[in-house]
């Protein structure tokens, strides 16, 4: 394999990751969530092919001048879509089936690190959030959207008590343009005293964020999307890195593997589907060396499991 530009950093649970993909080189494999590359990268290096996804152009840009781009045929393809939208991107360009899958749930620490992208309170910046710049920002939301709406996202995706008090004094606070604005409201509104532990702006952050690039929502799309493109025998492999994100997961591999339970004594019994993955490995999570390198890494859960020769489900549940 020719060498390429360094990685800027090194993805979490990069070995238990590509130790759960089980690679050989002529896989082809999807990365839905290319980020930095090193995932990527790593597969590459395993000798395998990669369908390489990201809504995100700036994060695409990190694998210009990577040689396996230049290769006929490429050993790797980009695609500036969501990772949601992965069985139709790859159906148009006739692959029908993948050996191995894995997706990295989330923001990235590019992301994060990038004041003007607006993700962080770490410094101040547009109100921002978004991974596709085509959609509306934080501050699109925050400025239009009634307060129970606002109130509504902070409580379901920050899973924060004081949602209402939030929006109340967001509202009142309009218009808001800076992440740093917006901490303070928040701040002001829950009480906060400099010497807390936990800022509960975080809260409010993650759930503004996961609203405005409708996470969720694409994770069980392509949650979905997987179990139609794995191959029998082919991997997926998802890191989480908090309960709401987790849980879709959790319970998407309960259910395809047939560990949910057949409802109550008093229905009828009714025929449970074939069941479309194995039972899921035990989850795993970063150890001390990696947490002492990476402080980020500490809320990251990898679940894996392998796809079976059942037919994929017609209607796929989530939690």
């Amino acid at each position: 394999m020719t060498a390429s530009a360094p990685s800027p950093h090194v993805p979490v649970l990069l070995e238990e990751v590509i130790a759960a993909l089980e690679l050989s080189p002529e896989d082809l494999i999807v990365d839905g969530t290319f980020g930095a590359g090193g995932y990527t990268r790593a597969i590459l290096a395993a000798g395998a092919t990669v369908h390489a996804f990201d809504r995100d152009p700036s994060a695409l840009a990190n694998a210009d001048g990577w040689a396996e781009l230049a290769e006929n045929p490429p050993r790797l393809v980009l695609h500036r879509r969501p990772f949601a939208e992965m069985a139709d991107a790859l159906a148009q360009q006739g692959i029908d089936q993948v050996q191995g899958i894995v997706l990295d749930i989330g923001v990235s620490s590019m992301q994060l690190d990038q004041a003007e992208r607006g993700f962080s309170f770490a410094g101040d910046g547009p109100l921002d959030m978004r991974m596709d710049p085509d959609l509306p920002s934080a501050a699109d939301f925050l400025n239009a959207a009634d307060e129970t709406e606002i109130a509504d996202v902070i409580y379901q995706y920050g899973e924060e008590r004081q949602s209402r008090r939030i929006a109340r004094a967001i509202v009142a606070a309009r218009p808001l343009s800076t992440t740093g604005e917006l901490a303070r409201i928040v701040r002001k509104a829950t009480g906060h005293k400099p010497h807390d532990k936990k800022d509960p702006a975080t809260r409010t952050f993650q759930a503004i964020r996961i609203h405005v690039n409708g996470e969720l929502d694409q994770l069980r799309e392509a949650l979905g999307a997987a179990e139609r493109l794995l191959a029998p025998g082919g991997r997926l492999v998802v890191v989480a890195f908090h309960s709401l994100e987790d849980r879709i997961v959790k319970r998407f591999l309960r259910e395809a593997s047939g560990q949910v339970g057949g409802g109550s004594r008093h229905l009828p019994l009714t025929e449970q589907p074939p069941t479309t993955f194995s039972r899921p490995a035990k989850a795993v999570r970063a150890g001390e060396a990696e947490l002492a390198r990476n402080p980020r890494a500490r809320s990251a859960i990898l679940r894996a499991a392998t796809r079976t020769q059942a037919p994929a489900r017609k209607e796929v549940i989530h939690g």
